[in-house]
């Protein structure tokens, strides 16, 4: 019976794939341990680990200063995840990065409020309550009045904390949809 003359009517083919492909696949997995590893405790909590890859985590916290050992650990954490579908773990990776991205967004968008009620006093915060209408336009003013004196006498800037920290608490979750 020849390679043409199947029985089964499908052939076994075996995807063969180059040794660097391996090796990069190996090196992806082990960034994806290594991103695993510099999660806060509540994060990891939240990722859909098994009990093998959890205790190697919690070695590798305890090998923190431990250079070669953490090294080599880091690649058994690798291998861990080579043995496991890592989709869901890569799911919630990037549910965590884009959590941290919208976050600096709006922490950026309230430095820009903050610079510009600075830099424009009256005419700055009339733009802002334009766009929110919620906030004190005596308590604004007084603010950034009081840090751009600050910045003009080159005091430690301790009302511009308080323009922001204003901001923050009021604008929060509002500063990354205007």
């Amino acid at each position: 019976m020849s390679q043409h003359d199947d029985p089964t009517g499908h052939d076994d083919e075996i995807e063969w794939v180059s040794k660097s492909e391996m090796k990069r696949e190996s090196r992806a997995l082990q960034k994806l341990g290594e991103s695993l590893v510099k999660l806060q405790p509540h994060e990891l909590a939240k990722v859909p680990l098994d009990e093998d890859v959890l205790e190697a985590i919690e070695l590798a916290h305890k090998l923190h200063n431990k250079r070669e050992g953490l090294r080599r650990h880091m690649s058994y954490i690798g291998k861990l995840m080579r043995t496991r579908d890592v989709t869901d773990i890569q799911k919630a990776l990037a549910g965590f990065e884009h959590k941290s991205a919208v976050a600096n967004a709006q922490f950026h968008k309230l430095e820009l409020w903050r610079d510009r009620l600075v830099k424009e006093g009256d005419k700055g915060v009339n733009a802002l309550l334009a766009e929110h209408r919620n906030l004190d336009r005596q308590k604004l003013r007084q603010l950034a009045r009081q840090a751009r004196k600050e910045l003009a006498a080159g005091l430690p800037p301790q009302g511009y904390r308080e323009l922001f920290q204003y901001l923050k608490l009021n604008l929060g979750s509002d500063a990354s949809e205007s």
